[in-house]
């Protein structure tokens, strides 16, 4: 059985095959606009049943996946940078510093009437970073489209020094939560495993 991943994030797209869940890409397309008071946790739970909705409506029958991730240090919302500028002034923000990461994820079946969202929630601690380790690091191009302007898997593991919480999560999708979803759906990630397993 195919899920349907309403995102076009690399990132997502990788996690979720590596753990063996056969999916479509289908992208929601939905804006991603934060509401005046909207607390962080909040905001990427409705962006995220808000995805799946845009896309369940039109596959009632498939399962979809649907997620939004942002980054909070203090009271700012830190999510994809506007240009280079904006990356480096994220990163001069976050840099020697903890920060917290959310991912909103929302599994929903239209046809069965079925949909369910959490929020998974990390912290992140950032090594300290100099004017030039930030030029360096915006001028290879990978915090442009990320939250919080840097790649946990990428390039930008080197600058960080410790998290508390879930690794996937601050990737951007929070592989263990979603497990635990798809288990409490009557959906078993396993099974093509176990298939192959037993020949």
């Amino acid at each position: 059985m195919k899920v349907i991943l309403a995102s076009s994030s690399p990132r997502r797209r990788e996690l979720l095959a590596s753990i063996g869940v056969e999916f479509d890409v289908i992208p929601s397309n939905v804006p991603e606009e934060h509401q005046p008071g909207e607390a962080p946790e909040e905001y990427v739970a409705r962006l995220s049943r808000d995805k799946a909705q845009a896309i369940a409506t039109r596959h009632r029958e498939r399962w979809v996946i649907a997620a939004d991730t942002t980054v909070l240090y203090g009271d700012q919302l830190l999510e994809k940078p506007k240009d280079d500028a904006d990356a480096a002034r994220m990163l001069a923000t976050i840099a020697g510093k903890t920060h917290i990461v959310y991912t909103g994820i929302t599994l929903q079946n239209e046809e069965r009437g079925y949909g369910e969202t959490r929020v998974a929630e990390s912290e992140v601690r950032m090594l300290p970073l100099s004017t030039s380790d930030i030029e360096w690091y915006v001028a290879t191009g990978e915090p442009l489209d990320k939250a919080g302007a840097y790649a946990v898997q990428g390039i930008g593991s080197m600058f960080i020094d410790s998290i508390h919480g879930s690794f996937t999560n601050v990737v951007g999708l929070p592989l263990a939560l979603l497990f635990q979803m798809m288990r409490k759906a009557g959906i078993d990630p396993l099974a093509r495993e176990r298939s192959s397993y037993s020949g």
